[in-house]
C-alpha cells in the first residue's frame, strides 16, 4: 500500500496510489510516439524518391570515395552541398557500407526523419516532468497526446522531404535533438553534489553545445537557432570553467571547418549560398510560397489552434506539481536575478520558438524556394516543438470536492480537459484530411510563381513512380542521348542542350589541340543531379545557375527570374572557359563568336582571374593562406552575364567585332 499524505502536505511531495501503480502519463505518450513512427515511416515510404538536387550530394559523395576530395568537378574545388554535415554523413556510411550511394542516402535520410518526430515528442513531454511551478497539470488521469508531431507528418512535403537525398531530414533531427539535449540541461541540477551527477551535468552541458554548435555545418541559416541556443547557456550562471567548455565543444568543429572552408574552397560560405544570393531580398515571392504550402492544406487550422493552445497549456501555476518524475531537477530557492532565471524549460521553449519565427522570416525574405514547402518545413518543426504533445487530464473527484473551492477547481480542470480535448479532436481531423492530398494541385507544371511540387514533376518527367537511383532518371528527356553522344565524341568539347529532346549541340576542342587547352568533356545543364550521376567523375558538369560553375555564381541576380533559378549564365562563357572552338560552324547557330571572343577577353579580369585561381590552382600552402585572406572578397564579386558589361567594369578594352572570315572556319 503507498503511503499516506496529509492535505497540507508540500504539493511536490504527494504521490497518488494511482499514479504509482499505473503511469498513465507515460503509457499514453509512448504510445503516441509508437504510432506516429510507424504512420510516419509508412507514409514517408510511400512517397520514396531521390530529388535531382539530391543526386548533386552524392556527386560529391563519389568523389570523395574515389579520392579526388570533397569537389563536384574533379580539378575545381567547389562546394556544390549547402549542408557539410549531410555530405559527410552521406559519405561515412556510403564508406564503411559499400553499398550504392542512393540506397545509402535513402536509408538514412528515412531513418533520421522517423527518428525527428519521437525525439521531439520525448523533449516535449519533458516539460511535464521539469519541477515545481512549471506545469499547471495535476492528478494522476493524465493523457500526453501527439499533436504537432501529426500536423508535421500528415503534410505531403514532409513526407516527401523524408527521403528526398536532401539535407531536410538531418534538420529536423538536428532540432529535434538541440530540443531534448537543451531541455534536459534546463532540468539540471545547478549544484549538484555527488561525483556522478556532477559527471552528468557536465556532459549533458557540453552535449548541448556542441550539438548547438554543430547549426553551421548542417545548415548556415540555422546557426540563428543554435546561436539562441549557446547565447543562453554562456550566460546562464555556470561557471568560467563550464563557458570555456562551452565554447570549446560548440565552436572547435564548426570553426575548424571554417578555416578548412576558407582556405580549400576560397569562400567563406557554400557556393549555394552564393550562387541563390542568400542575402537577397524577395519578400513579395516569399509570402508566395509562404501561401503555396498554407493554403492547399488549410495549414493555418492546426497551427492556429495549437498555438493559441500553448501558453494556455505551459504556462505555470502556483503550487502546481509535476505529473511525471524526473532525474532532472531545477534549484531549490528561488532566482536571485534575471541571470538565474535562464536556465529554465521556459526560456528554452521562448528561445526555439523565437528561432523558428526567425527562420520564417528569413526564407520570407529570401524569397522561399522553388520546391514547394521544402525550406518552410523546417522553421514548422521549430515552431511545433512546445505542442508536439499536448497534455489532457481527466479530472478527478476528491472527497473536498464538495466544498466551495473543490467545485471551483474541479469546475476549471473539467473546462480545461474539455478544451484540450476539442483542439487534440481538430488535429486529428485535419491531419486526416491533410493526408488525402496527393500533393500540390497542378504541381507538376511550373507556373508564373515557379514553385513546383518537385516528387511528382520527376514522376511524371521519368515515368517511375519513385525515382530513387541515377538510372531512373536516364528516362528524363535527354539523359540518354547525352550518354550516348559523349561515348560518340571521346574527343572532347563543350556539349549543350539543344531544343530536342533527342540530341545536343557539340563545339568540339579545337584541333590540333594547343597545350594549354585539357583533353575534357564539358557538359553544360541546369539540371546537376541527374546529369552528373550518369556521366564519368571525368566528365566536367556546370550549370547556368553557379551552383557547380563559380563564373556562373557570381553573376548578378535575375530580378524576375525563377526562384532557385534566377541565375541565367550565357554558354558563350562556357565555350570560352572550356576554350572550344569558336568559329561556325562548329559552334551552335544560337552562340555568337563575338561574345565568346569578349567572354575570353573577360576571364582575363583581375578580379576574375584570382576567384579562378582560389578553386582551380594547384593547392599548395601559400594559396591556401591566400585563399581565407581573400575568400570575403572573392564572395562579394560579381560580374555581368553580359561579356562586354564585364569588361567595362574591369575597365578592359573591349575586342573589336571580328570579321565574317575570322568568325567562320577556314574553308581549306
Amino acid at each position: 500500500m503507498p503511503r499516506s499524505t496529509s492535505p497540507d502536505a508540500p504539493a511536490d511531495t504527494i504521490r497518488p496510489a494511482r499514479a504509482a501503480s499505473f503511469p498513465l502519463p507515460r503509457v499514453t505518450l509512448w504510445l503516441g510516439v509508437l504510432a506516429c513512427a510507424v504512420l510516419f515511416g509508412y507514409g514517408a515510404w510511400q512517397r520514396r524518391w531521390i530529388a535531382d538536387d539530391g543526386l548533386i550530394v552524392l556527386r560529391t559523395v563519389r568523389n570523395l570515395l574515389a579520392g579526388n576530395g570533397p569537389v563536384f568537378n574533379v580539378g575545381e574545388r567547389v562546394e556544390v552541398n549547402t549542408s557539410a554535415a549531410w555530405t559527410y554523413l552521406i559519405w561515412f556510411f556510403s564508406w564503411i557500407s559499400g553499398v550504392q550511394t542512393e540506397y545509402v542516402v535513402l536509408t538514412v535520410a528515412l531513418v533520421l526523419s522517423v527518428a525527428a518526430i519521437p525525439l521531439a515528442m520525448v523533449g516535449t513531454a519533458r516539460l511535464y516532468q521539469g519541477g515545481p511551478g512549471w506545469s499547471r497539470l495535476r492528478g494522476s488521469g493524465l493523457l500526453l497526446l501527439p499533436a504537432g508531431g501529426l500536423v508535421y507528418m500528415a503534410l505531403p512535403p514532409a513526407r516527401d522531404f523524408a527521403t528526398s537525398g536532401l539535407e531536410v531530414s538531418l534538420t529536423i533531427f538536428w532540432v529535434a535533438l538541440l530540443w531534448y539535449l537543451a531541455l534536459a540541461w534546463s532540468q539540471a541540477d545547478r549544484d549538484p553534489v555527488e561525483r556522478r551527477d556532477v559527471l552528468r551535468t557536465r556532459v549533458l552541458t557540453l552535449s548541448t553545445a556542441f550539438v548547438a554548435g554543430l547549426s553551421w555545418l548542417v545548415r548556415p541559416e540555422m546557426a540563428l537557432v543554435g546561436g539562441l541556443v549557446l547565447l543562453v547557456m554562456f550566460a546562464a550562471p555556470i561557471g568560467l570553467r563550464m563557458r570555456l567548455g562551452i565554447t570549446a565543444a560548440a565552436g572547435l568543429l564548426p570553426v575548424g571547418y571554417q578555416i578548412f572552408r576558407m582556405g580549400y574552397y576560397g569562400l567563406p560560405v557554400p557556393n549555394t549560398a552564393i550562387a541563390k544570393d542568400a542575402s537577397g531580398s524577395k519578400w513579395d515571392q516569399g509570402f508566395t510560397y509562404l501561401m503555396n504550402l498554407v493554403e492547399p492544406y488549410s495549414l493555418w487550422l492546426p497551427v492556429l489552434a495549437l498555438l493559441v493552445a500553448m501558453p494556455l497549456l505551459l504556462l505555470p501555476t502556483k503550487g502546481a506539481r509535476t505529473p511525471l518524475t524526473g532525474r532532472f531537477r531545477l534549484p531549490r530557492g528561488g532566482a536571485r536575478g534575471l541571470r538565474d532565471q535562464l536556465q529554465r524549460p521556459s526560456v528554452i521553449v521562448a528561445v526555439m520558438f523565437l528561432g523558428g519565427v526567425a527562420e520564417t522570416l528569413y526564407w520570407l525574405r529570401q524569397g522561399g524556394d522553388f520546391m514547394s514547402g521544402r525550406v518552410l518545413l523546417a522553421p514548422l518543426f521549430l515552431l511545433l516543438l512546445p505542442v508536439m504533445v499536448i497534455p489532457l487530464r481527466i479530472p478527478a473527484r476528491r472527497p473536498e470536492d464538495s466544498t466551495v473551492r473543490g467545485i471551483a477547481r474541479l469546475a476549471g480542470g473539467t473546462a480545461g480537459a474539455a478544451i484540450a480535448a476539442v483542439l487534440w479532436v481538430l488535429v486529428i481531423g485535419w491531419a486526416l484530411h491533410a493526408t488525402t492530398f496527393r500533393g500540390q494541385p497542378d504541381g507538376t507544371a511550373i507556373g508564373k510563381t515557379g514553385i513546383v511540387d518537385e516528387r511528382a514533376f520527376y514522376s511524371l518527367q521519368t515515368g517511375h513512380a519513385h525515382p530513387i537511383t541515377a538510372d531512373d532518371y536516364l528516362d528524363y528527356p535527354r539523359m540518354k542521348a547525352l550518354q550516348e553522344i559523349l561515348r560518340q565524341t571521346p574527343r572532347g568539347g563543350v556539349y549543350l542542350p539543344s531544343f530536342d529532346y533527342d540530341w545536343w549541340f557539340i563545339d568540339p576542342l579545337p584541333y590540333p589541340r594547343p597545350d594549354d587547352v585539357p583533353l575534357r568533356q564539358t557538359v553544360f545543364f541546369t539540371n546537376l543531379g541527374m546529369t552528373s550521376m550518369n556521366l564519368g567523375l571525368d566528365v566536367r558538369v556546370w550549370d547556368q545557375v553557379g551552383l557547380a560553375w563559380p563564373v556562373a555564381t557570381h553573376t548578378s541576380r535575375l530580378e524576375d527570374g525563377r526562384i532557385g533559378h534566377d541565375k541565367e549564365m550565357f554558354p558563350d562563357w562556357a565555350i570560352a572557359e572550356a576554350k572550344a572552338y569558336p568559329k561556325k560552324p562548329a559552334v551552335p547557330p544560337f552562340i555568337d563568336p563575338n561574345w565568346v571572343n569578349q567572354a575570353s577577353a573577360a576571364l582575363q579580369c583581375p578580379q576574375l582571374r584570382q576567384l579562378q585561381d582560389s578553386y582551380a590552382a594547384p593547392l599548395t600552402f601559400d594559396l591556401f593562406k591566400r585563399n581565407i585572406k581573400l575568400s570575403l572578397a572573392n564572395m562579394q564579386l560579381r560580374i555581368d552575364r553580359v561579356p562586354e558589361y564585364t569588361l567595362r567594369m574591369c575597365r578592359l578594352d573591349v575586342p573589336a567585332p571580328l570579321t565574317p572570315e575570322q568568325m567562320t572556319m577556314p574553308k581549306n
